[in-house]
């Protein structure tokens, strides 16, 4: 890879043939020193002695913890995030403590916010209204962190109402007219490819707007090169036009984690 972006590693897809909390120090023998994660516990409100294990992983293995997905359902499986159920609104803000209390303990400032499926016999309208709720209530409660909500077009589930790129920014661009200006597009170049969308385009006409990118190859969700993704010309093109954060490493390996980065010159 010919551009100088930083990588921070998804634990929650990477790492897997090891417990959750042995997972920080592996991507550190690995080489890298930022992580990212899913929601790694069961509930919206773990137990404090889960969240003092999970942090002392982070600060054990010397890496820093660069982006945490707010409370999702069970992920992956029946659910795809809670912010546009009615019926887990209350749960969904319960849990924004407990994500505000981890970052002030790790430094995190990246928060994924995953939008929700359409649920038969809900009206649409009004689980984007829980939806925005949602959004705009993460968003007050990471303002304390320096945080910022992102929102990410997903494939893979067709009840999922956001799509691509532009279905993702029609969703930042509600929040922010509704006052969160700390909220911005996740770009995941492979669900957005999967799903369709220009990812040239996309990455041309809106990468300064990104609030994190992740990558995977296309087809198989593998590491890049195991597919047909420029990921390479992406990721230049993505620095070139004003990105400067991490790019997460959201693939599943077709090879063992720890050697599944021979794509990486180092």
């Amino acid at each position: 890879m010919s551009h100088s972006l930083r990588y921070t590693v998804n634990c929650s897809l990477l790492f897997t043939e090891l417990p959750l909390n042995e997972r920080p120090a592996a991507a550190r023998a690995a080489g890298f020193d930022a992580v990212e994660f899913w929601w790694p516990f069961e509930h919206a409100v773990p137990d404090d002695a889960e969240v003092d294990a999970f942090v002392s992983a982070i600060s054990d293995a010397g890496v820093q913890l660069t982006g945490l997905n707010f409370f999702a359902g069970a992920l992956p499986g029946p659910d795809r995030g809670v912010l546009s159920q009615p019926s887990r609104a209350r749960e969904f803000h319960d849990n924004l403590d407990v994500v505000v209390g981890i970052a002030e303990r790790t430094g995190t400032r990246g928060f994924n916010a995953l939008y929700g499926l359409r649920q038969p016999g809900v009206d649409p309208a009004e689980q984007d209204r829980v939806a925005m709720e949602s959004i705009l209530a993460a968003a007050k409660a990471v303002e304390a962190v320096d945080g910022t909500v992102l929102i990410e077009p997903i494939s893979g589930a067709d009840d999922y109402p956001l799509k691509t790129a532009a279905d993702g920014l029609r969703a930042v661009g509600d929040a922010r007219a509704a006052g969160a200006g700390n909220v911005a597009l996740l770009a995941d170049l492979f669900h957005l490819a999967v799903n369709g969308d220009d990812v040239t385009a996309v990455v041309r006409d809106h990468a300064a707007e990104f609030g994190h990118i992740q990558i995977a190859d296309v087809p198989g969700r593998g590491e890049p090169g195991s597919g047909t993704l420029p990921l390479d010309r992406l990721l230049t093109a993505a620095q070139n036009g004003g990105y400067s954060g991490y790019v997460g490493l959201e693939y599943k390996p077709t090879v063992q984690s720890g050697d599944s980065f021979g794509w990486l010159a180092r």
